[in-house]
């Protein structure tokens, strides 16, 4: 029998951007908050002095143990879903901080037409130019109503950019000046702009000199060390919840965090049409807990916000067969075709790539959202064209090789010497559709170890994201040959997504929306169907955008922590007014 807690004002699950935001902002106001985290307590002195591309690169070491925990995946209904239990083809952040600990630091907003896709789409194209089992809807937000939201997670994260010269202008500098141009980016930006392009440098988490932040959280400049991305920052120098917004709410003695508390289900009472609390299980002691609250936050991973509300039984599950239902739905993220483009191998040229960081790199947006006429093309939405420079280790610079190099012995020795510092790569990272035979429910025949069922996922391409992987093939190459490369080896479109989550940017199955019809929380993430429930994440995006999730998230986030507040303070009941209506699919 769980043991029942006090009650306290707030309990969020949940300790990366979003949660920790949440957490941060509601402690501030004087709530009573209590975060619960799944993983175990980090600090920043657990990163100090740890390079290790081996533990963190190879081995995962803070990633999640998929043994008990993970989903399962098919591409057809009718297929039988497999869980995913290798850590090199799924890939999630626990322990404090969650996945935004790992995370590179590249920095873009999505553009106004992605937060109005359907009604631009439909305004330029017509209706006709989209796909009948694509599941496009607007957000129910525009981006001048989030532009105050973003402004506020780039101040706290102490983001160094420039303005992109395509992009709306912005209202407020940058925090920090861009980083570094190093000389493969330089050769990039001239490459592009000798193709009538615009290219500028990458906004970036990675700190480019001393910050204070809004909260009074010290950033430390960046080392350009290398060990960003699957690695915690060892020096405070990569925007994350450590250096931040944890660190913020644990300053004020309202605020409790646990660690090594799994959520398994949200307490729900029917009859009032409420969420009373989140029942827990403390894994150092294999303890059940009851932590009674006056609202609930869920601000987990994609996957897991999806999970509690389907164990809980709170939502409508979607079902693909009639479509209806809302819980589930518009599932998708960037592991389709986030990492297309082109490869180059230089035989004079020797760049600097053993330094590096998350975010050192240069894009343009002239192939972004609807920055270009789609009128004779066989896909919509479009993303970003962008070169970095992570810094290659021992480890991964020696996949540095041509196609037809052997995998092993003096030729492979030789030529993965020779390039391991003379190969470039642009990507391209577009806009990834929804559709109505993508989507997330349990697993009829996995459990974790508790005998909860798994989050199956149902996912296979549509013929917009293979089109639109081709176009950005076809101009990652173009830029390469235009640097000069030797050899350059264009990427390849996959006929079937190969259930491979590596690039961990999930999304959607909680959308948002104006239409409780068509999504499940309102804008400001609150749920239709329960007032005092607020899941918050990427779980809310009803497509993925063409650009990297987390700034959207961390925006997303603080709109949501200043509609609790009003919620709790001045508007008990819906904060939106629904806009009901048809679906039209």
């Amino acid at each position: 029998m769980a043991e029942e807690l006090d009650k306290v004002d707030v309990v969020v699950v949940g300790t990366g951007w979003a949660g920790g935001i949440v957490s941060a902002e509601l402690a501030k106001a004087g709530k009573n908050v209590v975060a619960l985290e799944k993983g175990e307590e980090k600090i920043r002195s657990d990163y100090i002095g740890v390079k290790d591309e081996l533990r963190f690169d190879n081995r995962y070491d803070i990633m999640q143990n998929l043994k008990g925990d993970t989903v399962t995946s098919r591409n057809e209904i009718d297929e039988t879903a497999m869980p995913i239990r290798s850590p090199q083809t799924m890939q999630i952040g626990i322990d404090t901080g969650g996945a935004s600990v790992h995370w590179a630091g590249a920095t873009y907003r999505y553009w106004p037409y992605e937060f109005e896709m359907r009604t631009q789409t439909i305004d330029r194209y017509g209706e006709e130019k989209i796909p009948d089992e694509m599941n496009l809807q607007d957000w129910g937000i525009t981006y001048e109503e989030m532009e105050p939201y973003y402004e506020m997670w780039e101040d706290t994260a102490g983001i160094g950019g420039e303005q992109d010269p395509l992009a709306p202008e912005r209202n407020k500098p940058w925090p920090n000046p861009p980083m570094k141009e190093t000389p493969s980016l330089k050769l990039f930006k001239d490459a592009a702009s000798n193709l009538g392009l615009h290219p500028y440098q990458l906004a970036a988490g990675n700190m480019t000199e001393n910050y204070e932040n809004p909260d009074g959280e010290q950033l430390n400049a960046c080392m350009y060390c290398s060990y960003c991305t699957r690695h915690g920052c060892d020096f405070d120098a990569k925007s994350d919840p450590i250096a931040t917004v944890v660190k913020t709410a644990k300053r004020h003695d309202n605020f409790e965090l646990r660690h090594k508390a799994n959520a398994r289900r949200v307490l729900y009472d029917e009859d009032e049409n409420r969420a009373t609390g989140v029942l827990y299980v403390d894994e150092n002691s294999g303890e059940e807990f009851e932590q009674p609250a006056d609202v609930v936050v869920l601000a987990a991973f994609a996957f897991s916000n999806n999970r509690l509300l389907m164990l809980s039984d709170i939502g409508e599950q979607y079902d693909p067969e009639t479509e209806e239902g809302t819980l589930g739905r518009n599932f998708n993220g960037q592991y389709n075709h986030a990492f297309h483009g082109a490869t180059g191998f230089f035989e004079n040229e020797k760049f600097n790539l053993y330094m590096g960081a998350g975010a050192l790199g240069a894009t343009l947006s002239d192939y972004a959202a609807d920055n270009f006429d789609h009128s004779d093309l066989d896909f919509i939405g479009g993303g970003a064209i962008e070169l970095r420079q992570y810094g290659f280790a021992a480890i991964s610079s020696s996949n540095n090789v041509p196609e037809g190099t052997p995998g092993w012995g003096k030729e492979y020795k030789d030529t993965s010497l020779h390039y391991a510092y003379r190969t470039l790569t642009i990507w391209y990272t577009a806009n990834a559709m929804s559709y109505s035979h993508n989507y997330v429910d349990l697993d009829p025949n996995y459990s974790d170890q508790y005998g909860d069922p798994l989050l199956r996922v149902t996912y296979k391409f549509g013929d917009n994201e293979r089109n639109i992987a081709q176009f950005g093939i076809e101009r990652c190459t173009e830029i390469m040959e235009e640097m000069g490369a030797d050899i350059v080896e264009p990427g390849s479109v996959p006929d079937e997504f190969n259930h491979s989550y590596t690039g961990g940017h999930y999304t959607g199955g909680v959308v948002m929306g104006d239409d409780p019809e068509t999504s499940v929380v309102n804008s400001y993430l609150q749920m239709w169907d329960v007032d005092n429930l607020f899941v918050v994440g990427g779980s809310a995006f009803p497509q993925h955008g063409g650009h990297h999730p987390t700034p959207t998230i961390g925006a997303l986030a603080y709109r949501a922590a200043e509609g609790i507040q009003m919620y709790m303070d001045e508007v008990e009941g819906q904060l939106v007014q629904a806009n009901s209506r048809r679906r039209s699919v």
